[in-house]
């Protein structure tokens, strides 16, 4: 079953993902299998182990290259030797406490990894629609309640915020003084906190909690009081799909930024969060506060996405209370030795046959 919103255009599609291996990344590749596209990844091995790339069976289903985007010459041999339509770009460093340690690579990664991707698509006229991904936290946070629209100041406090606002500004650059020209649309994406299955980050919220209490241990919250848009993320990978589609049949109406983020209902709190976890964990749960000084991290943010809604006809389709629970149940079904393969294409039906909640 496909969502009426991709009405069979990815059907026969080639397609170029970064980022593959990654948390994101591997539900976009198998989504993008499951909708019937020619894929082909090109990332570093995965992060962890374990990791969706090998739980969901994804390395034997998406050719790809195990290559790091910082190099150019390797990006641009795989570029032109697969000669694609559409290009997701999803490789990064992510992890907001791992830039601070590592800035330099974070912002050769994020920053100059995007870069060479650009520079490559210079190479190869035949792709039509290209989508980076950034993320929420490329604006410039004022902490107020109101949520932030694409035309809000780009900024960033922490290295990889900042990082990912220089991602919007040369993608911006790139596409006026070279893509537009020749016929390559352009589009970033920038989505709220994402969480769901075969997610083993470290120090992000939910793998921490998971693995605490598969442990029997207790988790200790560093942020508790950060409210933050929390959504599963076939809800951000769906307006990818939905804008990527857009740019290819209509590049002048939606090259630009877009924001992919929850309803309102989906902002809470990291404590609420863990609390609406520990009522659903099948055993001991159990928290607490660092009481030590942590980095800083915006405290408060939030996402307007009615442009999305509005031109692209994107819409939530899981509530706060939904996405916990399947986020959940994939991994208690990881822990019982599932077949993550066939569980991971069940949740992408379920989601495409569900209608906004």
């Amino acid at each position: 079953m496909e969502t009426l919103e991709l009405n069979g255009f990815w059907s026969g599609k080639k397609v170029f993902l970064t980022g593959h291996t990654g948390f994101k990344g591997g539900w976009l590749a198998l989504w993008l299998r499951e909708l019937g596209a020619d894929v082909r990844g090109f990332a570093l091995p995965a992060a962890t182990q374990p990791a969706l790339w090998q739980v969901a069976g994804l390395e034997r289903l998406i050719d790809g290259d195990l290559a790091d985007i910082r190099d150019l010459e390797a990006l641009t041999r795989s570029l032109q030797d697969f000669q694609p339509e559409v290009v997701f770009h999803l490789a990064a460093q992510p992890l907001v406490r791992e830039a601070y340690r590592t800035p330099v690579d974070t912002y050769a990664t994020n920053v100059m990894g995007t870069v060479n991707l650009l520079e490559a698509l210079r190479r190869c006229p035949g792709v039509r629609s290209v989508v980076v991904i950034t993320t929420d936290k490329c604006y410039e946070n004022r902490e107020w309640v109101l949520p932030y629209r694409e035309y809000d100041a780009l900024g960033g406090f922490d290295p990889y915020s900042n990082s990912k606002a220089c991602v919007e500004l040369l993608c911006a650059s790139y596409r006026d003084s070279f893509l537009r020209a020749g016929g390559t649309a352009l589009a970033t994406a920038r989505a709220g906190n994402v969480i769901g299955g075969g997610d083993w980050s470290p120090e992000r919220l939910v793998p921490d909690i998971f693995h605490a209490w598969q442990q029997g241990e207790e988790v200790v919250l560093r942020y508790p009081e950060a409210t933050r848009p929390w959504q599963h993320a076939l809800e951000p990978l769906l307006g990818y799909l939905m804008l990527a589609k857009a740019l290819f049949e209509n590049p002048e109406q939606y090259a630009g930024a877009w924001n992919f983020g929850p309803d309102s209902d989906n902002v809470a709190t990291v404590q609420a969060i863990v609390s609406q976890l520990a009522e659903r964990w099948p055993g001991p749960a159990r928290w607490s506060v660092d009481p030590q000084a942590q980095p800083h991290e915006a405290g408060l943010l939030a996402l307007d996405s009615s442009k999305a809604r509005e031109e692209l006809g994107w819409t939530p389709r899981w509530s706060l209370a939904t996405t916990l629970e399947r986020t959940l149940a994939w991994h208690l079904a990881w822990q019982q030795g599932t077949d993550m393969h066939t569980f991971t294409r069940k949740q992408i039906a379920d989601y495409q046959g569900d209608t906004h909640e």
